[in-house]
């Protein structure tokens, strides 16, 4: 293991037509130097407390963490401007904590932490690791994450088809890699010469982790142990799998409120499974199939994001072939889907989406337009309602919330 640790001192919170993923990576890489700025949010009132929320938001091939500030009383929503000048393929804010967690596009997969300041939006780095094993591996991390208990920061790195779990301290900051597996497998697309972990999530009983890997057709299956936070293949023969169709691209996973069900959403071939789970024996079981594309369409195929609400009683899918944002009803017996809306996303390309906490707003993140949108979500039929409020951000790839009310 080749993992270095950097902390700040005496601080206690420590498709079609595009450029290819490996070609936007590279450059990246090629234009992230060593030091990493920040720059201060545009000026906001400087009161002890707020009762509204941040948004933070990745930027594709940007260098840039750009900050929103969101009044979900009003559904208003008042862009800050950039608040860090750092690679950003992926982010998430800790639940309660004042910290945000940056993944990298550059050579070593950094992942970076900053603290938030509630006031005003601006961010302060207070630590750096590097997750990849080998500092030479080209690209960066795809996803990085939480689990349940936010104890433990979950990584899928696509480039070098290795996932890892990275501990977390108790006042937010990172310490050394835990553990990390290598997928195995490929398919038939030119994409998938290799494994691509997509997205990583510890399942409700707290005893394996589910990697979606774009490139194996493979939902791995490994063991998890809490204590330590590690994951590991568990037996001789390596780790369990759930096989997809050939060339679907599996690129994220979702698992329902009650345990039992678990939306696999498929990147190449836009669709999602339903499949059952087995929490003792850690096996999927295929149960269901059905498209995101709309009737008759063509063109590109490339689904994105996928989201349970919080009563389990609705799916959320994003689309990035049809620039549509897709709602699916949940058979609360069977865990089964029906299509039960489909709508523009406001933007070109949706790359990702993120529901607010009190399950009344979603926000989508239009790569190609360069827009936030926000959407209004009824919370009995789950039904969006575009609010036609956006803000202008240059390649939004993913929206991390920091919401009033889990602040301490």
């Amino acid at each position: 293991m080749n993992e270095t640790l950097r902390t700040a001192q005496g601080d206690g919170l420590p498709s079609s037509g595009r450029p290819s993923r490996r070609t936007v990576l590279a450059a990246i890489t090629a234009s992230t130097g060593a030091a990493v700025p920040l720059l201060s949010a545009a000026s906001a009132e400087a009161t002890p407390y707020r009762s509204d929320d941040l948004l933070y938001i990745g930027t594709w091939g940007r260098n840039q963490v750009h900050a929103v500030r969101f009044d979900p009383a009003r559904g208003s929503m008042t862009p800050l401007g950039s608040v860090a000048e750092v690679s950003s393929n992926w982010l998430v804010v800790h639940p309660t904590r004042p910290v945000l967690y940056v993944a990298a596009g550059e050579q070593g997969g950094a992942i970076r932490v900053f603290r938030i300041d509630d006031a005003t939006g601006s961010l302060r780095q207070t630590g750096e690791i590097q997750a990849q094993e080998a500092p030479g591996v080209s690209g960066g991390l795809s996803y990085i994450g939480l689990n349940d208990r936010a104890d433990t920061l979950l990584v899928a790195d696509f480039s070098a088809g290795s996932a890892a779990t990275v501990p977390v301290g108790v006042p937010g900051g990172l310490e050394a890699v835990a553990s990390r597996v290598h997928d195995t497998g490929s398919g038939p697309n030119p994409r998938q010469a290799g494994p691509h972990p997509h997205h990583v999530v510890v399942d409700p009983g707290g005893r394996f982790t589910l990697v979606a890997d774009f490139g194996a057709d493979r939902v791995f299956v490994y063991d998890y142990d809490r204590a330590t936070h590690r994951m590991s293949a568990g037996t001789p023969d390596g780790p369990g799998s759930y096989a997809t169709a050939a060339g679907s691209g599996p690129r994220r996973l979702a698992f329902h409120p009650d345990g039992r069900w678990v939306y696999l959403l498929n990147e190449l071939t836009a669709d999602i499974e339903v499949l059952g789970w087995d929490g003792r024996r850690g096996t999927l079981t295929s149960r269901q199939l059905l498209t995101t594309n709309a009737p008759g369409h063509t063109g590109t195929t490339s689904a994105a994001e996928l989201a349970v609400s919080r009563d389990g009683r609705h799916v959320y899918v994003s689309n990035r072939g049809d620039n549509s944002l897709v709602v699916f009803s949940v058979d609360p017996s069977t865990g089964l889907l029906t299509e039960a809306q489909r709508l523009p996303c406001g933007g070109v390309t949706p790359w990702s989406f993120s529901l607010h906490p009190d399950g009344r707003w979603l926000f989508v993140a239009n790569e190609v337009s360069s827009t936030v949108n926000l959407f209004r979500v009824d919370p009995r039929s789950g039904r969006l309602t575009d609010t036609g409020t956006s803000v202008s951000v240059p390649n939004p790839d993913c929206i991390g919330i920091r919401s009033s009310h889990g602040r301490f």
